[in-house]
């Protein structure tokens, strides 16, 4: 794995440790689906997460928003690992869809380090460590949307419900970044996926943060 993947594992890895410090108690509702799910040596069919677990880790600027399946450590769960940038700005644009991308310093192995101009603000990762039972049982959104209709303030001491609540649709494009390819049109090199590596995967979640009892810290 490269550095930028070792990166974007890490949060996801790291969340679960993360939320005995910052996480909300877990309630909430929505679903996370996919008509036709691939990921190798591991699933290729549809999936339905049925996620009963949503929580919220903010920092500074920064959110961590997981849904997951149970309420156990991300590294033997599955669940979705959305992590947003800049809240007061997607805040401030809320209703407007937000492109999903790999966050900068992430690239697909062998590739050159990318020049983004304009960053995504939001990055999303489908991880599977539960059903797969492999190191590498996770997929990353390379193109998509992600709308929030309404997005916690990132205080944890916030008292306004409305200020607390997150609520969001997504419809995301994910694959393993390692089966990237380049394609060559004239002088434009571009880095692109092959069609039976991506899969389409969708989602809406509603909950509120709240303060409360973190995660099982154990299988």
């Amino acid at each position: 794995m490269t550095r930028g993947l070792g990166r974007l594992a890490s949060l996801a890895l790291s969340l679960g440790a993360l939320c005995t410090l910052a996480c909300g108690a877990g309630e909430g509702s929505g679903w996370v689906r996919s008509d036709r799910l691939h990921v190798a040596d591991c699933w290729d069919g549809p999936f339905d997460l049925d996620p009963t677990f949503f929580a919220s880790a903010p920092f500074g600027n920064t959110q961590q928003i997981r849904i997951q399946r149970g309420d156990r450590n991300v590294e033997v769960s599955d669940g979705v690992l959305i992590v947003v940038e800049d809240v007061k700005r997607i805040r401030g644009e809320l209703g407007r869809p937000i492109q999903l991308g790999l966050p900068v310093g992430v690239n697909p192995p062998g590739f050159p380090e990318r020049v983004e101009p304009d960053p995504p603000f939001v990055s999303l990762s489908l991880y599977l460590y539960g059903t797969c039972h492999v190191q590498n049982g996770a997929l990353y959104a390379v193109e998509g949307t992600v709308t929030f209709e309404s997005l916690f303030s990132g205080d944890r001491n916030e008292d306004d419900a409305k200020d607390r609540r997150t609520t969001a649709s997504f419809r995301a494009t994910v694959t393993d970044p390692r089966s990237a390819e380049l394609e060559q049109d004239g002088e434009t090199v571009r880095v692109v996926y092959p069609d039976d590596k991506k899969s389409v995967v969708e989602g809406e979640f509603d909950f509120f943060f709240q303060r409360g009892i973190p995660a099982q810290p154990f299988p």
